[in-house]
């Protein structure tokens, strides 16, 4: 049990230390953002990374003080509401936005930080020994897709604001 309980702490270490890391990574490049839209963008990163640390060591502790994986109560589909203040953003600056090389340099590291915590959690959750612990790491690995994907979308805003519009309103207008 001690072995396991090792290798499952050990885990929650590295999620942790990448949490930790991509809070500070979306603070900084929420300063160096040309515009509104990113800076908000980068700090809602940053405040998610907050609350899976949270969660992270909520579960630490429990594991390192009962040694058994607790049952977490997730939140309902967080993804939803930053993409909700991202939409509502970019509608408030519309296509009159500055966006320089910076910005594309910042969206393609936090693009690939995403990448990597998704992989991560994925691995994580493909070796859980608990279904609390599976499911847990799965729901985490989908928030992150998510991020990754709102990052994707910022890029394209940026890219061909106009057409990016367009492209949300015939969506929006189809149902989805």
């Amino acid at each position: 049990m001690t072995n396991e309980q090792d290798k499952t702490l050990a885990a929650l270490k590295i999620a942790l230390q990448m949490e930790v890391d991509g809070k500070e990574c979306y603070l900084g490049e929420s300063r160096q953002s040309g515009n509104e839209v990113g800076r908000r963008l980068l700090q809602s990163l940053a405040e998610e990374e907050d609350i899976h640390q949270q969660r992270l060591l909520e579960i630490y502790e429990a594991i390192r003080n009962k040694k058994a994986w607790p049952v977490v109560a997730l939140q309902p589909d967080r993804g939803s509401q930053l993409r909700d203040v991202f939409f509502t953003t970019c509608e408030l600056t519309g296509m009159n936005l500055s966006a320089g090389t910076a910005d594309f340099g910042i969206i393609e590291t936090a693009v690939k930080r995403e990448k990597e915590s998704y992989d991560f959690y994925n691995r994580q959750s493909a070796q859980a020994t608990y279904d609390a612990e599976r499911e847990f790491y799965r729901a985490v690995a989908a928030e992150e897709r998510e991020h990754e994907l709102i990052l994707l979308d910022y890029h394209e805003y940026l890219t061909n604001p106009a057409g990016w519009f367009v492209k949300k309103e015939h969506h929006s207008l189809d149902g989805g």
